[in-house]
């Protein structure tokens, strides 16, 4: 089926599959191989059918969505592709988690390994017995939260605003969406992952040797990993301060990444990341490979029923995930020692 003659209404964000796969069910890209379109997936081509500019300074006004009603139906789509965007351009997420798992409910129970077993690859002799990794499911759920935003637009700003500036707004929700997750993800990482203590996977928590942090202090954060490595490093504020402040952190090399791209790599191998959501004081160094799983129930969800038929009147874009410990060992956390 050719792209120009696909019948689109809003009915198809009810299926439980999303828009985006339907529309490469019905128009496969790989039939564009080679072509003009073979740069485009089957939403693009759906807004080139009619001819509706999103970016440039030749972008369409939000209301040319809405000349028909099957453009209409490409309109929650494209807000969370544009919420979307602000993710991926704020994404510290991906940098924290080694798993992340999509379920299709809102009750999920990750793994763990039960403690009395020995982990560790012993020598086994001849004919002996191979020591047991036992894995089981947890006893508590993981806590799935709710983020989001209400979108709410006038009859003028859909009307006679562009595009491409829109856009921008629906990027920030994105952005405000992946900080409200980061500051879950390091609750999580600091105060486990179950209600009450049941679980007993709080992180260790190291505490410096003064007031003011020391590279003597990352060292001791760093050598308290054992079967794990230490790999990132997400500093509250204050702390970041302190880092960038100590003598064994101003090499030259550090400083070029750290003007470039706003991020810095210690002598201790880890990537630093700054955190508001981390308690003032606080440094979590972790295993990015081994600590945290991120649970979702799937990608940014938007009220299309009311893009649609409202315009934009009202309309809600959210997201629902939670984070669990995988190895409660693979983070510790260094807290700076009070003024007394």
């Amino acid at each position: 089926m050719n792209y120009q003659n696909l019948k689109l209404d809003k009915a198809m964000y009810k299926s439980g599959v999303p828009f985006s796969v339907q529309l490469e069910r019905l128009d496969p890209s790989a039939n564009y191989a080679g072509g003009e379109l073979a740069q485009l997936d089957a939403f693009q081509r759906q807004l080139k059918r009619f001819d509706i500019h999103v970016s440039g300074p030749n972008s369409d006004n939000i209301a040319k969505f809405f000349s028909t009603s099957d453009s209409a139906a490409l309109f929650p789509e494209y807000v969370a592709r544009a919420v979307m965007q602000g993710t991926d351009q704020s994404d510290i997420i991906s940098k924290i988690v080694a798993s992340k798992t999509v379920i299709n409910s809102m009750d999920y129970r990750t793994i763990t390994t039960t403690s009395e077993h020995d982990t560790t690859a012993k020598e086994v002799a001849e004919g002996g017995k191979i020591p047991e990794t036992v894995i089981k499911l947890k006893d508590n759920l993981v806590r799935l939260t709710k983020r989001g935003r209400m979108l709410v637009a006038s009859y003028e700003a859909v009307k006679f605003q562009r595009i491409d500036l829109f856009t921008v707004t629906l990027k920030q929700i994105g952005a405000y969406i992946t900080q409200a997750q980061l500051a879950d993800a390091i609750d999580v990482l600091i105060n486990g992952d179950a209600a009450d203590d049941a679980n007993q996977n709080k992180a260790q928590t190291l505490q410096t040797a003064g007031t003011t942090l020391t590279y003597a202090d990352l060292v001791a954060l760093w050598s308290s990993f054992e079967d794990f490595q230490m790999n990132t490093l997400i500093a509250s504020p204050d702390m970041m301060q302190q880092m960038l402040a100590l003598p064994e952190l101003r090499d030259a090399n550090g400083g070029l990444n750290f003007a470039g791209s706003g991020m810095i790599g210690t002598p201790l191998g880890a990537s630093v990341i700054r955190a508001k959501a981390a308690p003032a004081g606080t440094l979590i160094g972790l295993d990015r490979n081994f600590a945290l799983e991120m649970v979702t129930t799937g990608d940014i969800l938007v009220d299309a029923d009311r893009l649609i038929d409202t315009q934009l009147e009202r309309a809600a874009v959210t997201s629902i995930s939670g984070f669990a410990k995988i190895f409660p060992d693979a983070c510790k956390v260094l807290s700076l020692k009070k003024a007394s």
